[in-house]
């Protein structure tokens, strides 16, 4: 799961710790480990591994509502949990979770349908879109090097695409087809929620922005459970004790995931960490040799491959430009009235 590097703090921040990026590297790599893991239980209990399978909004609540637990007791101990409630822009945050849940209800969806790697893959196209949302809605200036990146990512993702195709025969796989529209979906959804974080973090600290996410989309699964009971089909079921741990874990590695992916920014700049969240595709690719015996078409990886290192180049690209924005501030003569 790719995900945007929190801000600074809007409010007084207290003393940063010092330097130490090989533990923010390492917790980074382990965030991208718990939430693969998360995607992979996601993927096996779609796929038949619960007793009795449950409707997608059931597990989805469980991945909300459960990742609240680990999150809350982490801000607990990080400072008081009151400041994760305290809030300047709550529609912001409506906002971002009703993108959010979406978002997640396509990433679910794409796990039913796609090997564990195309979906992971597949979702790397959303820090490019961000570049793409940026320019329009945020009206932010990018200039050549970030355009050509974001076009040698598309370009990846159409390679990632040829494995499904045959010439002469049009679509080789219906299924995959619509795993791969869930999953390109899901990507936009995910583009647009980075965008609002960014607004978010102008005024927000980032445990309410995690903690408020978590309730809305817990809410909207809710809503799912009262849609059950006017279509018998999507009825919520009560799971079997193993179902239930297993359903509970997806939002247990989630809330885990989310906490090192936070903590993991305090001990190295945004720039030095953000492109180990690609480490997420060596897990996935583990996973899915050792617990789903699949292994994806070298297009597929050679694509993604292409997507990744269009992303880390974006990312340093962004860490220069901030370099030389802060140098052009200090520079500025000051203001006068």
């Amino acid at each position: 799961m790719t995900t945007l590097p929190p801000s600074d703090e809007p409010a007084v921040a207290p003393t940063r710790p010092p330097q130490r990026p090989a533990l923010g590297i390492l917790l980074k790599i382990i965030a991208a480990l718990s939430f693969t893991v998360m995607s992979a239980i996601v993927k096996y209990a779609s796929s038949g591994g619960l007793s009795t399978p449950v409707p997608l909004g059931e597990m989805i609540f469980f991945r909300s509502f459960f990742a609240l637990l680990p999150v809350i007791l982490w801000l607990s101990y990080a400072r008081p949990l009151s400041a994760a409630f305290v809030t300047k822009n709550l529609s912001g945050h409506v906002r971002r979770g009703l993108i959010g849940s979406l978002g997640m209800f396509m990433g679910f969806n794409a796990l039913i349908y796609l090997p564990l790697p195309d979906a992971t893959a597949f979702g790397y196209v959303a820090p490019l879109l961000s570049v793409v949302l940026a320019a329009i809605i945020l009206k932010e200036v990018i200039r050549l090097y970030r355009w050509t990146a974001v076009l040698i990512g598309f370009a990846g993702v159409i390679i990632m695409l040829l494995p499904h195709l045959s010439i002469g025969s049009g679509i080789t796989d219906p299924n995959a087809w619509t795993g791969i529209g869930f999953a390109l979906a899901g990507a936009v959804c995910s583009a647009f929620a980075m965008i609002e974080v960014r607004k978010l973090t102008a005024t927000e600290h980032t445990g309410a922005i995690v903690v408020y996410f978590s309730l809305t989309t817990t809410a909207l699964s809710l809503i799912t459970f009262a849609v059950g009971l006017l279509r018998p089909d999507l009825a919520w079921i009560w799971p079997t004790g193993r179902d239930f741990a297993l359903l509970a874990s997806i939002g247990f590695f989630g809330g885990i995931g989310q906490i090192l992916m936070t903590h993991c920014y305090r001990f190295a700049d945004a720039s030095v960490i953000a492109p180990f969240d690609y480490t997420s595709m060596v897990w996935a690719l583990l996973i899915s040799w050792l617990f789903f015996d699949q292994i994806p078409e070298l297009l597929m990886v050679v694509g993604a491959t292409i997507v990744i290192a269009s992303g880390i180049f974006v990312i340093l690209r962004e860490r220069r430009l901030g370099i030389e924005r802060k140098r052009q501030r200090k520079a500025a003569p000051p203001r006068t009235l």
